[in-house]
């Protein structure tokens, strides 16, 4: 049955406020900076593995050796009482998303020795997928769109491997490592987030980068990697590798990620799988086989609707 029809008082048209400026002209240019300086940063990422002269599993616990060295005298001096309180269960549950992240770093890495920058790069950035499957196991239903953007992402990595295997078994190895390091970055991310409900940015990442550096440096030494023995230009990649990546590229998306809101940010996050492609292509010499492409697309339109579904 209709709904009767009801009068509408006249509106006072002087009352009304003025319509909200637009999301693009909201967001603060400042921060816009800071983002693209952050994938710029996180960009430089892969190629520098690649092209540094020194085995993958040390970058890696070097890499996070010296962010410790870094963060670590400002955690200390301004984060002391924090980290002294910190309870039981947060403190298990950061060392626990450190380990995971060392895994992250341990299955990553090589990967990129393995198969090209441009593959290993997408694979990697399927991170918000895993994240969705393990939520879905703890009850989480996340919306259709969500689940559109991991059929059409999931295609990506299904065309993508196809590709890298007529290009050999070991770039099909190496994408295998690249989905791993992603789903361990999945735990990662979550436990972190869990974490950081009581406790300080600072004094998390202390407490994480400490624990994936010293697994990493049991892995290294477990496995015979060499850790020195290196020139100078070497240890300055590696350096400039923890720069980049680590203090520029994480910790400029985790300063603007407040501002901007996380859709933005992850959204633009995305752009790491093309900017590393384009700075591998031109750096290295880099291209990697033309069906690739159609499957990068795939994959980063998959991860932008699962990110804006992710939002709703």
């Amino acid at each position: 049955m209709a709904e009767p029809t009801r009068s509408v008082p006249a509106l006072d048209r002087s009352a009304i406020p003025a319509a909200p400026p637009s999301v693009a002209s909201a967001l603060p240019k400042t921060d816009l900076v800071l983002l693209a300086v952050s994938i710029a940063g996180i960009s430089f990422s892969a190629p520098l593995i690649s092209a540094t002269a020194a085995p993958a599993l040390a970058i890696a616990c070097w890499r996070n050796v010296m962010s410790v060295g870094v963060l670590g005298p400002y955690a200390l001096l301004r984060h002391r009482a924090e980290l002294r309180a910190i309870g039981r269960r947060a403190l298990l549950l950061a060392m626990a998303a450190g380990a995971l992240l060392a895994v992250h770093f341990a299955l990553w890495m090589p990967s990129l020795r393995m198969t090209s920058v441009a593959s290993s790069t997408a694979l990697v950035t399927t991170t918000p997928l895993w994240t969705i499957l393990l939520l879905r196991l703890t009850g989480v239903r996340p919306p259709r769109l969500v689940w559109l953007g991991m059929c059409v992402a999931f295609a990506g990595v299904l065309v993508l491997t196809g590709v890298d295997l007529t290009v050999s078994s070991r770039a099909l190895l190496g994408d295998a490592l690249a989905l791993g390091a992603g789903l361990a970055a999945a735990g990662y991310m979550l436990l972190g987030a869990e974490v950081r409900r009581t406790v300080s940015t600072t004094a998390y990442t202390l407490v994480c980068y400490g624990t994936t550096a010293l697994v990493l440096l049991a892995i290294c030494l477990a496995t015979g990697t060499g850790l020195t023995g290196w020139s100078a230009g070497v240890w300055g990649q590696i350096a400039l590798l923890m720069l980049a990546a680590q203090l520029l590229g994480h910790s400029l998306s985790n300063r603007v990620v407040r501002t901007l809101g996380p859709s933005v940010t992850s959204t633009a996050i995305l752009l790491e799988t093309p900017g590393a492609a384009l700075i591998a292509a031109v750096w290295l010499g880099q291209w990697p086989a033309a069906a690739a492409y159609p499957a990068v697309a795939l994959i980063l339109l998959g991860l932008a609707l699962v990110v804006r579904g992710g939002r709703r």
